[in-house]
Parts: C-alpha cells; sequence; structure tokens
C-alpha cells in the first residue's frame, strides 16, 4: 500500500531536507533510501536488498577506476602540474589582450584533464592566475569569472569523476561516456575563450597588454609540460581508440604520473604517503554516495515514481526538443541549490527511464546532465566555485565576482541549448569511433 509515487516523492523531499541540514549526501542518500524500503517493503527485505546491492556494487571491476584516476591526479599535483600547465599557456598567449584569461581557461583544461574535479580546478589554478592577472592590471571581475567558469572543465573533459559516478548508477560504458564527453568538453573551453576575446574587445580596459614572451621561454615553458600532456595523450587516446579499457588507463594514468613525480624529483615518502592517504579518503567517501545512490534509486523505483515523473514530462506536448528543455530548466532550478555531484545522483534514478522512453541515448544523458550539474558550480545562489574563488581573493566581494561569470554562465546556457538540439555534438565520435 506504501509502494506509491506519493511515497517516493515524500523520500525525495526528505531527502533535499536532509541535505540543507548539512547531512553528509552518502549517508542522507542511504538513510532515506533504506528508510524508504523499509516502509516499503518491510524491515528484513530492505536489509537483504542492500546488503546485496553494496556486496555487488563494491565487487564491480569498474570501480577501480576512480581511485586510480583520483591517485594520478593527486600524483599530478604533487609535481606542480597546475603552476606549469598555467605558465606553458601564458607564455604562448599571455601578450594578447586578455591573453592571461585564455591561458586561466586552458590552464583549467589542461588540469581538468589530469584531475577531473571543478572545485579542485578552480582551486589550483586560481592560486597561481587570480594573482598573476591582478598583477597585471586585470578586472577582478575578468579574472574571478575566468577561473571560477574555468572550473567547470574539470568533469567535462575527460577522465571525470562525474562521469565515472554516472556510468556505475546509470550502467553504460565509462570508456564510451569519455569518449562522448570530448567534442562537448572542448566546444565549451573555445565558447569560454570566445567570451573573452568579445569581452576585452567591447572593453579593452579590463584587461592589458602584458609583454610579449620570446620563443626560447616559450619553449622552455612548453619543455616543462610535456611529460604532463604525454600522459594525457596517452590516457585520453588510449581509451578513445580502444587500445586499453577505462580501468587500464587509469592504472596506466597513475604509473605515468608516479614516473612523473620520480623524473621531477618530487617523489618523496611523505608525498606518496599523502598522496595515497587523499585518494583513500576520497575514493571512500565517492563508494559511500555511489551505494546510497543506488540504495535510493532502488526505493524510487519501488514506489513508481519514476515511471509517474515520466508520465507527467511526456504529457507535455511539445515534442522531445521542448520536453528536454524543460527537464533542463529543472535541474537548473535544482543546481542553483544543490551540489553537483549531488543533483546528479538525485535526478539520474527518475529521469533516465524518462530520457529513454523519449528515445535518447543514455551516453548523452550523461553528457547532458554532467553539464546541467557543472553549471550549478556558477549559478546563483550555490555557485561553489564562486565561493572558492572568494577564498583565495577574499578583497574581492561576492557580488563583483557573481558579475563577473555572467557572460560565461550566458554561454553555458547556448551550450547546454546546442547540446539539446544537436545530439551529434555528444553522441556523432563514438559512433565514429565504434
Amino acid at each position: 500500500m506504501m509502494a506509491t509515487p506519493e511515497t517516493g516523492l515524500l523520500g525525495v523531499l526528505m531527502l533535499l531536507g536532509l541535505l540543507l541540514l548539512g547531512v553528509p549526501i552518502g549517508a542522507a542518500l542511504g538513510l532515506v533510501g533504506l528508510g524508504g524500503l523499509s516502509l516499503v517493503l518491510g524491515v528484513e527485505p530492505a536489509l537483504i536488498k542492500a546488503a546485496d546491492l553494496v556486496l555487488e556494487t563494491l565487487t564491480r571491476y569498474e570501480l577501480g577506476t576512480l581511485p586510480l584516476f583520483m591517485l594520478m591526479a593527486h600524483l599530478c599535483f604533487s609535481s606542480d602540474a597546475s603552476r606549469d600547465l598555467f605558465d606553458a599557456a601564458a607564455r604562448c598567449v599571455g601578450h594578447r589582450r586578455g591573453g592571461l584569461a585564455l591561458a586561466s581557461v586552458a590552464g583549467c583544461a589542461g588540469f581538468g584533464a589530469i584531475n577531473g574535479s571543478s572545485l579542485a580546478t578552480a582551486a589550483t589554478i586560481g592560486l597561481v592566475a587570480i594573482p598573476e592577472m591582478r598583477r597585471h592590471g586585470y578586472s577582478d571581475a575578468l579574472a574571478t569569472g575566468a577561473v571560477a567558469a574555468g572550473g567547470t572543465l574539470g568533469q567535462m573533459i575527460p577522465p571525470s569523476g562525474a562521469l565515472i559516478v554516472f556510468g556505475i548508477i546509470a550502467q553504460q560504458s565509462i570508456g564510451t561516456l569519455f569518449t562522448a564527453a570530448i567534442v562537448p568538453g572542448l566546444s565549451q573551453a573555445l565558447l569560454y575563450l570566445l567570451v573573452i576575446a568579445l569581452l576585452v574587445r567591447w572593453r579593452p580596459a579590463l584587461a592589458p597588454a602584458t609583454p610579449k614572451a620570446d620563443w626560447a621561454a616559450r619553449r622552455q615553458a612548453l619543455a616543462k609540460v610535456a611529460d604532463i600532456l604525454v600522459l594525457m595523450l596517452v590516457v585520453i587516446l588510449g581509451i578513445v581508440f580502444g587500445l586499453f579499457t577505462p580501468s587500464e588507463a587509469a592504472s596506466v594514468g597513475a604509473a605515468g604520473a608516479l614516473l612523473i613525480c620520480l623524473w621531477r624529483r618530487r617523489l618523496t615518502a611523505s608525498v606518496l604517503l599523502q598522496s595515497l592517504e587523499d585518494t583513500l579518503k576520497t575514493s571512500g567517501l565517492i563508494y559511500v554516495v555511489i551505494v546510497g545512490t543506488l540504495v535510493f534509486s532502488v526505493f524510487i523505483s519501488v514506489t513508481g515514481l519514476a515511471d509517474a515523473t515520466g508520465a507527467l514530462i511526456t504529457r507535455f506536448e511539445g515534442g522531445r526538443v521542448p520536453t528536454v528543455v524543460l527537464m533542463a530548466l529543472i535541474l537548473l532550478a535544482l543546481g542553483s541549490l544543490l551540489d553537483g555531484l549531488a543533483l546528479i545522483l538525485i535526478a539520474t534514478p527518475i529521469l533516465l527511464p524518462v530520457v529513454t522512453s523519449l528515445g535518447l541515448s543514455p551516453i548523452w544523458f550523461g553528457i547532458f546532465i554532467v553539464r546541467a550539474a557543472e553549471i550549478g558550480f556558477i549559478h546563483p545562489p550555490m555557485g561553489m566555485n564562486l565561493y572558492v574563488i572568494q577564498g583565495i581573493a577574499p578583497d574581492v566581494s561576492l557580488s563583483r565576482i557573481f558579475r563577473g561569470v555572467l557572460p560565461f554562465l550566458a554561454a553555458d546556457f547556448l551550450h547546454l541549448f546546442l547540446l539539446i538540439v544537436f545530439p551529434a555534438l555528444a553522441l556523432a565520435l563514438p559512433r565514429w569511433l565504434a
């Protein structure tokens, strides 16, 4: 009698309430999912189902991808990859008007490819780039806005932790998701570069010109990041062309990062132990979130909320594109209140059946929902990247940072709309390589 969509909706509202109260997302998902299953199925069946999910999830081979990519990111961070990537981009394009802002986005794209975290990308590149831009007379709004927006590239350019989590929950190929994310990730970065170019053309005072580095300085800066770039290409192209699986690619990435640390003479016992400790902490937290999400998704499925939501959305008489636009508006509204990963974990069990009923690819939906969630990192009132940037530049008001990110936010909305209208942006490359 309790297995009704109303029960599922009550569970979602309870979950949102727990999150707003500050309960960790993994615990909130697990508590609501287990409590709901106990109410609907009974305590003993709920415990048995939850135990089966935990055992089945933690023994999945592809789950090993996540900690290995995390280890790769922590080792690369220890080798000063973020500073070197920004410095190389600044030497190449820094002399152009707005060049340091362009270099910030390029640095975020490069570091995002080895890190896979929006917050970490914004924080690490921001620590290097924002003081440099302000020292050269850049507008505070442009400097902070470029880094905050560039940080969102961390989850779109593979390898991406969010796509790994989505692939596990939705039971989709992580390698295909990584391949599908390449074109949207690069086109997102290009739109950010276009925004900067238009802003400095419209208002040149935003970004004064800086001295041009000679070719010797450029070659020296590029040589410092050659090892990181080679590692990135090996990992990404290896997955794209099927040379190895995502799990094997993660192993190659972690081993390559270890060798780079050794080559750069940054590998010490303390660095290695700290990287392993950080990897275990982060991976453990994400594993708890994944298990909690799967328990919650079973609860949602049993109550019939997903089917009811699908029927409600498909009742919207507007065709496929307007229906997906409606879903995007819902995700953007929730993304202004929830953390990006929380949004993905809550919305996937509810919306994925709707997407498949519309005849759309789950792979496309993975790119779409991660893209929508990433906008939440720079979308008020949550905008977690913006608060990270204010922590780096505390003398810049939050309102000024919000104003600085608005042009990039407009580009994000345009990019999301293009992804809806032209699904081939995400699907063409995987199909071509199939």
